[in-house]
């Protein structure tokens, strides 16, 4: 059945086409990303989508994985059931490979193409509450974990950390990080693949110590039983697929392919990046609980890596910590961009790392804030989950033909300025998925479904509902408009 939903698809591999021209502003990894929010003409496009897997390899061979697989034996489940969430939570990363293919076929930023679900005006809404605001935090977060790691390692070199020198470091990590991001794709494009080969050269040491040491006839002392094992199974599950929910600007890197690039190699490529080095560290450290305490993850461990390996083993963890956050920068500017704010992307990366950088000496040095940040950010599963469902939908819906060039018109006449400026559909289907989330969550409050049922039910129940009020709302709009 053809789509009748108003995107009036068109792309540069119809019938009839003229092959694409030269370009002299064709991308390198030397030079300046020129675009933005922009859309990318045919001729400026290039590469092949099994590239995205090292920049998706690079972001995720990381330590966090490791944490969030010894903290699910910590929370009472035995190895075997923390392997199986490990599993089960990473296959959302599917989930972000299906958004990846909209790239490619808009020519256009994530940021941009959710035009078409939530309208002109209320995208600009959108990409500010789950574009900007939480990319900024998650960069601040990471980065804090980075400097943390680097003022070890400075010690290891005899340099103490006092104030003047943390505040160095921060801003050293920011430096490259934000170089990278400014760079832009190519550069990316360019850098993950090695990085990702250092990284897992790194992990592999990492993984062969903890083998070693792995007690594999490890039990729970008290095994969990009936609702508190399924409690535990769901926020296991809920927690590492925040992990792929968070990136919902995925066609931001996949949208320099060809529009003639096969979805299903897109959405593979994007997925399988995530899956592998997210899976194998995640098991790495349910293994690492068998052997050692993980509620201190990074002293645990220096007990059973050899000594020579801890500088290395801190170096590691600021450069995962540094490919994870150029791609959080990366589209972070181009959020603030769709935002609506008349600036280069270039100064809107630079404007996002500078938040992130205050964010953080505030909290290393002043408070605990991000703390506090880190505790709320536990919530945005209740926005990602219903946001990334209407994402996906929006895909199937169309069938994946976007008009990136429609796509950039911000005027009434725009095919997707909808109401004033607003899709109903897509604000009534998230704010449905937001509020029946809510109802489930069981995280820094109980929602009252939760208390219930004694499980965390938001993640599935928010994106199920969200998808669902999206579809049927937006099929109403399209029967209207071919009436």
């Amino acid at each position: 059945m053809a789509s009748t939903l108003p995107d009036h698809p068109h792309s540069p591999q119809d019938p009839g086409t003229a092959p694409p021209l030269p370009h002299p502003q064709h991308e390198r990894a030397g030079r300046i990303e020129v675009h933005g929010i922009d859309h990318i003409p045919e001729s400026e496009r290039r590469g092949r989508a099994r590239e995205l897997f090292s920049v998706w390899a690079a972001a995720n061979v990381n330590y966090l994985n490791l944490v969030v697989g010894g903290a699910l034996v910590i929370s009472g489940l035995s190895p075997w059931q923390a392997f199986a969430v490990v599993v089960v939570g990473n296959l959302f990363w599917l989930g972000t490979g299906l958004l990846a293919v909209s790239g490619p076929a808009a020519g256009a930023p994530s940021e941009v193409i959710t035009r078409t679900m939530y309208g002109i005006r209320g995208n600009r809404v959108n990409n500010a509450v789950t574009g900007w605001m939480i990319s900024v935090c998650y960069f601040a977060l990471n980065l804090a974990a980075a400097a943390v790691a680097a003022f070890s390692l400075a010690e290891e070199a005899g340099i103490t950390p006092d104030t003047p020198i943390k505040i160095a470091i921060v801003i050293a990590i920011t430096v490259v990080t934000l170089t990278i991001s400014v760079y832009g794709h190519a550069m990316i494009v360019r850098l993950y693949l090695p990085i990702t080969l250092v990284l897992a050269a790194a992990f592999a040491v990492v993984g062969y110590e903890i083998l070693r040491h792995a007690d594999f006839g490890w039990s729970q002392p008290r095994p969990l039983t009936g609702a508190g094992l399924w409690a535990a199974v769901l926020a296991g599950t809920t927690l590492i697929a925040s992990g792929p929910l968070s990136y919902t600007t995925s066609a931001d890197f996949s949208r320099y392919l060809p529009a003639t690039t096969s979805p299903r190699a897109v959405l593979g490529w994007t997925a399988l990046g995530g899956f592998l080095p997210s899976a194998a560290v995640g098991g790495l450290g349910v293994l690492a609980a068998t052997a050692v305490d993980m509620t201190d993850p990074q002293a645990a461990l220096q007990k059973i890596l050899p000594g020579w390996f801890n500088p290395v083993f801190l170096l590691s963890l600021v450069v995962g910590t540094i490919a994870v956050n150029a791609l959080t920068a990366y589209s972070a500017g181009l959020a603030l961009q769709a935002v609506g704010i008349r600036i280069r992307r270039t100064l809107s990366v630079l404007v996002d790392g500078t938040v992130a950088v205050a964010l953080t000496l505030y909290a290393l040095l002043v408070s605990n804030f991000l703390d506090t940040v880190s505790n709320v950010l536990q919530l945005t599963v209740v926005l990602l989950g219903p946001s990334t469902a209407i994402y996906a939908a929006d895909i199937l819906l169309r069938r994946n033909r976007y008009d990136g060039r429609a796509l950039t018109d911000e005027s009434p006449g725009s095919p997707f300025w909808y109401r004033a400026g607003f899709n109903p559909a897509g604000a009534l289907a998230l704010a449905a998925g937001v509020a029946t989330s809510a109802l489930c969550v069981d995280t820094l409050y109980t929602g009252p479904v939760a208390a219930l049922t004694g499980v965390d039910l938001a993640l599935p129940v928010g994106m199920l509902v969200a998808a669902a009020v999206y579809i049927s709302l937006m099929r109403r709009i399209s029967t209207r408009r071919s009436a």
